[in-house]
């Protein structure tokens, strides 16, 4: 398969990419700087630098044509203030499933957030943090409405620690910690399955192996 990734450097996105390669698919990775190049050729990736906050829908469609599945694991990062919550976390995602649709790609994972179906108090959380769960919220509902073979998945709190290969996965599950190398071992089976179209569904660490976990949805 040919999986094409927006947030192509975000660290599930390279975990992601290296593990697709791994099992003989092409990952073609979407970043924004031309530096970070040399980081997706060293997973095995092919770059493709577009900026998706500038992009129009038919730049974002020409690196998605031809493609079987479309990853959106961008995010403006925890440093970005309120305005790119929105450029990013929803803007983006609109854009990229806009150009999914256009190029004629069904298949569509979003990667979005635990707490975005909950109460979001800006008294509890914070401005920018309330902010990034509405926008993620947003997301969803955009991509929930349109004609594609869609999955939304939320992790929990993302950590660098090695990946452990057991989860759990659901409708909905208590929220924890989860390694990113495990959330993108998540994406490369579900790209590979169809059990979780037009599913939203949660992940944080857990005791069943994943394959087990994907074949219970």
């Amino acid at each position: 398969m040919r999986i094409v990734i927006a947030g192509g450097h975000g660290k599930i996105a390279r975990h992601l990419e290296q593990r697709l390669a791994a099992s003989g698919d092409e990952a073609v990775g979407i970043i924004r700087n031309p530096d970070h190049a040399a980081d997706l050729r060293a997973v095995s990736a092919e770059p493709a630098v577009l900026d998706l906050e500038t992009a129009t829908v038919d730049e974002v469609a020409a690196v998605l044509d031809g493609a079987d599945a479309a990853v959106f694991a961008a995010g403006a990062g925890p440093g970005s203030g309120v305005p790119r919550k929105e450029t990013v976390d929803r803007g983006a995602a609109v854009l990229f499933a806009d150009a999914a649709e256009r190029a004629g790609v069904r298949r569509f994972v979003q990667v979005s957030a635990m707490g975005t179906d909950g109460p979001i108090d800006e008294d509890v959380l914070g401005e920018v943090f309330a902010v990034y769960l509405r926008a993620k919220a947003a997301a969803e509902a955009d991509l929930r409405r349109r004609d594609l073979d869609w999955t939304v998945l939320r992790p929990g709190r993302l950590t660098d620690d090695p990946a452990t290969g057991m989860v759990q996965l659901g409708d909905s599950t208590p929220r924890g910690d989860i390694p990113r190398d495990d959330v993108a071992a998540v994406l490369t089976v579900l790209l590979s399955d169809d059990v979780a179209f037009g599913r939203t569904l949660e992940l944080a660490a857990g005791n069943t192996p994943i394959p087990e976990a994907v074949s219970r949805l």
